[in-house]
């Protein structure tokens, strides 16, 4: 055995030196999974492999970012480096080379969720279709089901299940005509259209199969159906693929991954080998074999025991509860105990839960003790109003076709143009096919808008081309013009108007420094700048990486978070809250189908495994519903892990 792979395990070692062919890597929880990611593309480019031959894929910048480091240590400096991105950014260098053949403008906008929303609703209006037959954000979720398993405009009404997915399927052609229209994506039309190149474009798939003669990707079990796509056609030709994973935390169906995809790998690439990796370094014996003797209650899975490294000083507990208000006030008060009397760090300890309404009553605890707490999950750096608004701005710059941002930012600040006018102004521009500024000239002829409200137009338009001409003429300045910007447009005065105390101003300003900074940043580890390519980095990060769950985790402060955001982290003291029927398992997978509980099991198994020393469940024995107290009855899952009845709670008096 060499000595650079003496730090590996058995299984470790077999993964990392299975250099050719299709490779499933089932990396079980704690198992090292990124080690052997990263040890791997070393031992690819040891091999002889050329650096910026290798694609390693993954769900999030930072996991890149991560693996990019870690590789950079095992090898020391590389003038080339792997090609290591997320599926959307990979998919962003594809369409940015070839997307013009697909009718859009190689300088696409790639719209945020807002803007989705503005789009949505106004579709949903010009085919009257009322918010109460169906929300804009009911009609996205339901075009982003059918993005992730690539059905198309054309499709959608064969594929309607209800009479809200049939009004959907009559917005989605109008929705997707829209974008296109303004020179704009949405997420899901970075992967769907990626394919729809490589599928109707067979010359474009060749020149981006010869690019790389290795692809790795990493959480293998969350990729939905255009995922799926893309990685089999960029490896059909050699078959030289890497998938690391683990079905048993397979827990994003809602949101279109399809565990059949990690489960079905050796039939969609035969010849494929399997390696296990079984050896856990994250959690007790004890906390183990609960988490195993759960997910074997699970029918369609890749059989696999994980082992512990490190003996349990404390059992798992089990806790019942009379009520939710009690169970807060017991796991509180316990906190509380461990931190003032034991000196336990606040951020050795985690409180997990299934839906967004059980923090309450916990939250409030917490705040009477005087314990303090974070709810992970906060709103995005990229969502707060300051940052957005500015975003709009630099994203009319780089396409002036971009009426999403145009028509947030146009009377942002205040400049005299009102709604009415906007709205006049845009639904003739929609109906004769023209842009915005284009229609006013003719909205001020036909007397739908006044003189005034064109000319604070037509200044408006003006003060945007003179900024456009210096960003495209000074890219290195991009700093300096935005700030410049912002000046020029007065956007100070917005703050002021919209936040009236001294310490919010200052707080919001802060913000608009830190976007300045990420300006900065990107100028700083770019050769060649550009202010699209820049706003579809921050459209990519704004999606992807915020919040920090990892920075989040290290303040001390007790973390509460859902089982979803727990997924990757881990705490060495964890409360697992509301082990309930109609919790968890929740009421809707009560009512579905077997694959429904499944993915609420695994969900369980997900949250079990976060906890490295100390794990407590906990149930209320009754629950405040709609009003009226209601007895809860023991979630299923507490039964599968014991082995015995629920009711046969330990009543340990430390709680």
């Amino acid at each position: 055995m060499s000595h650079r792979l003496s730090i590996l395990n058995e299984a470790q070692r077999e993964a990392v030196t299975t250099l050719s062919g299709p490779l499933l890597v089932l990396a079980g929880a704690g198992t090292g999974k990124t080690r052997v990611i990263t040890y791997r593309m070393a031992e690819l480019i040891r091999s002889g492999v050329r650096p910026e031959r290798i694609l390693s894929v993954t769900f999030t910048n930072k996991a890149a970012k991560e693996m990019l480091e870690r590789t950079k240590h095992l090898l020391g400096g590389l003038k080339q480096r792997p090609w290591i991105s997320t599926f959307h950014s990979l998919c962003v260098n594809v369409l940015r080379s070839d997307i013009e053949v697909l009718g859009y403008p190689a300088q696409f906008t790639i719209l945020d969720r807002g803007d989705q929303e503005s789009i949505g609703r106004s579709v949903l209006r010009d085919i009257r279709v009322a918010e109460s037959s169906l929300k804009p954000s009911d009609l996205l979720s339901i075009i982003s089901k059918w993005k992730s398993v690539g059905i198309r405009p054309d499709r959608a009404k064969d594929a309607a299940e209800d009479d809200k997915e049939f009004l959907a399927a009559m917005a989605y052609r109008k929705y997707q005509a829209r974008l296109k229209s303004t020179g704009g994506v949405d997420f899901d039309d970075l992967l769907l259209l990626t394919n729809e190149l490589f599928n109707n474009h067979p010359e474009i798939l060749a020149r981006h199969q010869r690019r790389f003669d290795h692809v790795q990707v990493d959480e293998y079990q969350d990729t939905n159906g255009t995922q799926f796509e893309l990685i089999e056609a960029l490896v059909r030709e050699h078959q030289n693929l890497c998938v690391v994973g683990d079905d048993d935390q397979s827990i994003y169906g809602w949101r279109g991954a399809e565990v059949r995809h990690i489960l079905g790998f050796g039939q969609y690439f035969p010849g494929s080998k399997t390696v296990r990796l079984e050896e856990n370094y994250r959690c007790t014996d004890a906390i183990l074999e609960m988490a195993n003797e759960l997910v074997r209650h699970n029918r369609q899975r890749h059989k696999k025991t994980l082992r512990a490294t490190k003996k349990a000083r404390e059992d798992v507990r089990f806790k019942e509860f009379e009520d939710e208000q009690i169970e807060a006030e017991m796991v509180v008060r316990e906190i509380k105990f461990y931190i003032q009397q034991k000196g336990v760090p606040a951020r050795d300890f985690c409180i997990l839960f299934r839906t967004n309404e059980q923090p309450r009553v916990f939250e409030q605890e917490l705040r009477r003790a005087g314990v303090p707490y974070l709810l992970m999950g906060s709103q995005s750096f990229y969502d707060r109003k300051e940052v957005k608004d500015i975003l709009c701005y630099l994203r009319v710059l780089a396409s002036p076709v971009d009426e999403a941002a145009l028509l947030r930012v146009i009377n942002t600040p205040p400049r005299g143009i009102g709604e009415a006018s906007v709205e006049k102004v845009l639904t003739r521009a929609v109906h004769s096919g023209r842009s915005f500024f284009e229609t006013v000239p003719i909205a001020l002829q036909e007397g739908e808008i006044t003189v005034k409200a064109a000319g604070a137009m037509q200044a408006f338009q003006e003060k945007l081309h003179r900024f456009r001409q210096r960003f495209e003429e000074q890219p290195r300045a991009m700093v300096e013009l935005t700030r410049e910007m912002i000046e020029s447009f007065d956007y100070h005065a917005e703050i002021e108007r919209q936040y009236k105390e001294p310490h919010q101003q200052l707080a919001r300003q802060a913000s608009l420094d830190e976007f300045i900074n990420s300006i900065g940043q990107y100028l700083e580890r770019t050769p060649e700048p550009d202010l699209a390519e820049y706003l579809s980095t921050v459209a990519l990060e704004g999606r992807e990486d915020e919040p920090d769950k990892e920075k989040q985790a290290q303040e001390d402060a007790v973390k509460l978070m859902t089982l979803h955001s727990a997924k990757g982290l881990e705490f060495p003291r964890v409360y697992m809250v509301g082990l309930e029927e109609g919790i968890l398992p929740h009421k809707r997978s009560v009512d579905g189908t077997e694959e429904n509980i499944a993915e609420e099991r695994r969900l369980c198994y997900v949250g079990v495994t976060r906890a490295q020393d100390y794990l407590t469940l906990t149930r209320a024995a009754s629950r405040m519903k709609w009003g009226k107290r209601r007895q809860s009855v023991p979630s299923r899952f507490l039964k599968e892990m014991r082995g015995k009845s629920s009711r046969d709670e330990d009543e340990d008096s430390d709680i």
